[in-house]
């Protein structure tokens, strides 16, 4: 069995020997860069498992790296992972808008930055096989096994975690899924972050597949609990 391939990007060089001595003990091929520019052009010839992208970079930083990665297709559903050094929400909010998978914030352990790749590994290997094929609600189609959302002819861009979310609320149609519920599902037990993270992705769900994402009609949102997908066809507004 092939050993994954993690690519890492991180300009700090006491880091990135860290980062690829800890991963490639624990069975993993890494490869590291010092800027984004050479790991984007590495990347279209040799596509990794794993992206683990540091925020802070010279050249372009590491959320246009994720940007440029997530409009590519060859790479556009490759899970990716940020380090920042920053605790702010703005940048956390902002990777995980530009499609990012799971943030870690420096100065983490290895044991945590393992737990979390391995985490996002078995969640991807759960969405690899699927129970059913396609999943249909109005004019919104998800094909499960390519990972692909159309809404009605046109097809909609977008990253592993959104995918994930929009699967599990079609699935629960009519139900209401608190924001915990969902951040244990998607993100896993061992994710460190906050339910925030629930509603950055539900915002950019209703950006891609709302026909008016300030009254939506699929995703309702139920007043301190959590997010219910509707079960009707009519609009469905926000609380």
């Amino acid at each position: 069995m092939s050993k994954q391939s993690i690519f890492v990007v991180e300009d700090e060089m006491h880091i990135q020997q860290l980062i690829k001595y800890n991963l490639e003990a624990n069975g993993f091929k890494v490869t590291v860069f010092d800027n984004g520019e050479d790991l984007i052009e590495h990347a279209l010839e040799s596509v990794p498992s794993l992206f683990i992208l540091d925020i802070m970079l010279p050249g372009i930083d590491g959320l246009e790296v994720c940007r440029q990665l997530r409009q590519n297709t060859v790479t556009k559903n490759i899970p990716i992972i940020m380090l920042t050094a920053k605790s702010e929400e703005f940048d956390k909010v902002l990777g995980l808008e530009l499609g990012a998978d799971d943030y870690i914030t420096k100065p983490f352990s290895v044991r945590e930055l393992l737990a979390r790749i391995k985490a996002l590994f078995r969640r991807i290997n759960t969405v690899a096989e699927p129970k059913v094929d396609v999943i249909t609600h109005a004019d919104i189609s998800i094909d499960c096994t390519r990972r692909e959302v159309y809404k009605g002819d046109r097809l909609i861009e977008m990253p592993l975690k959104e995918f994930e979310l929009l699967k599990m609320l079609v699935l629960n149609k009519g139900k209401v899924l608190s924001r915990e519920h969902l951040l244990d599902k998607i993100w896993g037990f061992d994710y460190y972050g906050e339910t925030r993270t629930v509603d950055v992705h539900i915002r950019y769900l209703r950006q891609k597949i709302e026909d008016n994402d300030d009254n939506p009609t699929f995703i309702e949102t139920i007043r301190g609990i959590g997010y219910r997908f509707t079960d009707k066809t009519s609009p469905a507004s926000a609380k």
